[in-house]
């Protein structure tokens, strides 16, 4: 009896304390073929160059919210005028180029749902999301809405595939044989007509590419009753210069930049410091070829979070932005009082106003569908925190100005130190005084 006792004991303290298989955390999310078409339905008829930088700049969400507002307070800066203006801007190239297309920047920051699972999906499945375009355009093809127009070309031509093993041969019993082949894939490209004037397309995804699944509705990022006079519209053409230089490597299932193309574009629209180190960033990491593919920089995140933690390690191992970002963006700093300030005293030339510019009072509270409001730049008050700007966290966290709270706090040590020189530190020793001034009035009372 004691023996089989002995021998359960044992069994019960193996199962209590058997190792359990770690699992792994926050493992990366997949989009399924359903929700990809969901998310491409809205551009995938677009020219595959301007596609090329959408996907680009979906990854940098804050960036296009932040270059949608600008477009929407400068309307009439054209030219050598906007390009000037886009030098007091960090943003991502892929999110500068937009700024010539108003009406996708609109769309863009209309749906930011939808604007973050896109870069979610194409820093997480780039092949998948690019065969989810062409299925989309096969689709649309196919119902007589994607077709030459004065304004595009629309080419199929053959994809490149691994050759494939011989055909096989079926023997029958009569003396005949039948070949059993595929059809070769295709893909479908989409140029402008003119390669200098790119015209974006409108339409009604339920209707240009025949229906859809019920759970899986099409993104609709236009108004209703936005396409009462016909499914396919084109917008008014826009002369793009050296705008656009990415471009769809369909048969790689993934976004490849032109970089002299590029370079060009980067040296009109950024200074010259900043011009050159995006150049040469440009030029180590696609090993100096004109052509090479899109490398994400989660610098641009701005403390936007990733999808998960796994897409975390992948692009940002250090993790989002600092505390001091952090903090400021929670309302210890206000940012709409720095930026103020950086107005008045330090004027456009200042590195640190041309930072706020891009960052304070630009960011929306809460999640990415939640833009908030823009914070109230007021001249000369103080920073203002606490339950007055109490927001609930979310895809937008961890971005601020945390250089110039350092800033601010450096300032307010050297103010502290300069005093006390002044006063020959008779502050200090005159308190501690009064405080035993304070223990001979008491001493006075028991007299």
């Amino acid at each position: 009896m004691n023996t089989l006792r002995k021998v359960l004991v044992w069994l019960l303290l193996g199962i209590v304390f058997l190792p359990i298989p770690a699992t792994p955390q926050d493992a990366p999310k997949s989009f399924k073929p359903e929700e990809l078409d969901q998310l491409v339905a809205p551009i995938a008829l677009h020219p595959d160059a301007l596609l090329a930088q959408v996907l680009m700049a979906s990854t940098y969400p804050l960036e296009v919210v932040q270059a949608a507002r600008f477009v929407k307070d400068n309307p009439t800066l054209k030219s050598d005028q906007l390009n000037e203006a886009l030098k007091q801007h960090t943003w991502d190239d892929s999110v500068k180029s937009l700024v010539f297309f108003p009406q996708v920047l609109t769309m863009m920051n209309d749906k930011l749902d939808w604007l973050q699972k896109l870069g979610d999906a194409f820093l997480a499945q780039q092949q998948d999301l690019m065969a989810a375009v062409q299925r989309l355009r096969a689709r649309a093809q196919a119902s007589g809405q994607l077709k030459d127009t004065p304004e595009q070309k629309v080419i199929v031509e053959g994809a490149a595939v691994a050759p494939a093993p011989p055909p096989t041969v079926q023997t029958l019993p009569a003396p005949t044989t039948v070949e059993v082949t595929q059809a070769a894939p295709t893909v479908i490209r989409i140029e402008p007509t003119n390669p200098q004037v790119v015209y974006v397309p409108s339409y009604n995804p339920t209707v240009v590419y025949g229906a859809w699944p019920p759970a899986y509705p099409p993104y609709y990022p236009y108004p209703a009753g936005y396409f009462a006079a016909g499914a396919f519209t084109f917008a008014a053409g826009a002369a793009v210069g050296a705008a656009l230089w990415g471009d769809c490597d369909w048969n790689g299932g993934d976004v490849n930049i032109n970089n002299s193309v590029s370079n060009n574009f980067t040296n009109n629209v950024n200074n010259k410091t900043e011009a050159r180190n995006r150049v040469e960033h440009r030029s180590q990491t696609s090993g100096g070829q004109n052509k090479g593919k899109w490398q994400h920089s989660p610098e641009h995140r701005k403390g936007v979070q990733y999808r998960d933690s796994a897409t975390q390690q992948r692009f940002n191992k250090s993790g989002p932005a600092n505390a001091q970002s952090r903090e400021a963006f929670r309302g210890r700093t206000s940012q709409g009082s720095d930026f103020s300030r950086a107005g008045q005293q330090g004027g456009p030339g200042q590195p640190s106003a041309r930072d706020r510019q891009g960052a304070a009072g630009q960011q929306p509270g809460g999640s990415l569908g939640d833009r908030g409001a823009q914070a109230s730049p007021r001249a000369g008050t103080t920073a203002q925190g606490g339950a007055g700007q109490s927001r609930q966290a979310g895809g937008f966290e961890g971005v601020g100005s945390g250089r110039d709270t350092q800033s601010f706090s450096n300032r307010g040590n050297a103010s502290q130190q300069s005093y006390n020189r002044s006063t020959g530190g008779s502050g200090s020793r005159g308190g501690a005084s009064g405080s035993r001034g304070g223990g001979g009035g008491r001493g006075g009372g028991r007299r």
